[in-house]
């Protein structure tokens, strides 16, 4: 049996490497989850959830450059502010214009009016060399600024990590749930089948989003709960399918001569049947990493999904959609452009792999 479910697996490996779609879906997959993974690398914000802002260059265009007089901070950056931001990051002040002295900084605060605008001095005499050197740096916003002021790009980056993490989170808990689930009542039977179909149609007669709105609201606004949310609304579909799959591979020959062998249960659950039951899981698993997604950004938009100051692509729509009117339509098309993006690669890879399954092509 491994030799032929080897095969099967090879066959459908070759198949889906000729899948040009698939294969290309798969790759930018790959990008969205290494940009997510190393997003502190890349953007030029180094404050947790990219949150250092200023009013003063709120709605700024794309490409808009300024001299930023970046305060010296005494905590050394931790391990984890490389991964996951500095909580106490550099204060930051735009300017204006500036004269810089040997010993005197005079600048002035970066405002729309001009006139009327306060000049303040910076004394150097307690900075080192070092120090000095840094303090005025030439900030380029590459997608401009959002309504607080934030880099929009920076924001954007990181708002990948929330759909890629509840995509992985919510289809982990899902198939933990389904396939648990499904395998006992597929190979069980009876009342236990009878009883878990019952919990299964309860579940598939409420509406998902209703359901995930619920549960959100039961265990509270935030990150992890969300995820949970999400997650626990997904597994039925996952449920469903492996019962199916498990009544159909129960009968075979080789469950009959395990049963005879005298292994358990759980070894021919596990060792014997599953294995043979997840290509359509597999699928399955693509198309509702989509769709937490997109439940995601639909509870985020409706403010009950993560919260500020936390990026999140449904958050983001939801602040800068009245720019759509004003001239910035990009400022909301973008976050919804990547949103299209990776779910859009998620449905094709999950076409792809089940046309390389499907032993009729």
């Amino acid at each position: 049996m491994a030799r032929n479910k080897n095969s099967n697996t090879n066959i459908a490996l070759r198949k889906f490497k000729k899948d040009f779609r698939g294969v290309l879906c798969f790759w930018i997959i790959i990008f969205f989850i290494l940009v997510s993974v190393f997003a502190y690398f890349i953007i030029p914000d180094k404050s947790q959830h990219a949150n250092a802002g200023d009013l003063a260059i709120r709605s700024k265009h794309p490409g808009f450059t300024t001299a930023v007089l970046v305060f010296p901070t005494t905590t050394k950056p931790t391990w984890s502010a490389y991964w996951f931001g500095r909580k106490e990051a550099p204060e930051q002040v735009p300017l204006s214009q500036y004269t810089l002295t040997q010993d005197t900084l005079i600048y002035t605060p970066y405002t729309e009016l001009q006139e009327g605008a306060q000049v303040k001095k910076l004394v150097l005499s307690g900075f080192s060399a070092s120090e000095r050197a840094a303090l005025i740096q030439q900030k380029t916003y590459w997608l401009g600024t959002d309504n607080q002021g934030r880099d929009y790009y920076s924001r954007l980056v990181l708002g990948s990590r929330i759909s890629i993490s509840i995509g992985f989170i919510a289809v982990s808990i899902s198939l933990l749930i389904g396939i648990s689930l499904g395998a006992i009542a597929g190979y069980y039977g009876g009342k236990i089948d009878a009883f878990i179909l019952w919990v299964i149609n309860i579940f598939w007669s409420i509406p998902t989003l209703l359901l995930v709105i619920a549960i959100t609201l039961a265990l509270g606004k935030g990150f992890w709960q969300v995820f949970i949310a999400v997650g626990l609304t997904m597994w039925v579909e996952v449920a469903r399918v492996v019962r199916g799959q498990v009544i159909s591979t129960k009968q075979q020959q080789y469950i009959t001569a395990a049963r005879a062998l005298g292994y358990s249960d759980y070894r021919i659950i596990m060792k014997h049947i599953l294995p043979n039951c997840m290509a359509p899981v597999i699928v399955i698993s693509a198309a509702n990493f989509a769709s937490a997604i997109l439940v995601e950004s639909g509870l985020s938009f409706l403010g009950i999904g993560t919260q500020v100051p936390t990026p999140s692509w449904g958050a983001m729509i939801k602040e800068n959609y009245n720019y759509i009117l004003v001239g910035k339509a990009y400022l909301a098309l973008l976050p919804g452009l990547a949103m299209f993006s990776i779910v859009m690669c998620f449905t094709q890879l999950g076409n792809a792999i089940r046309d390389a399954f499907d032993v009729r092509k």
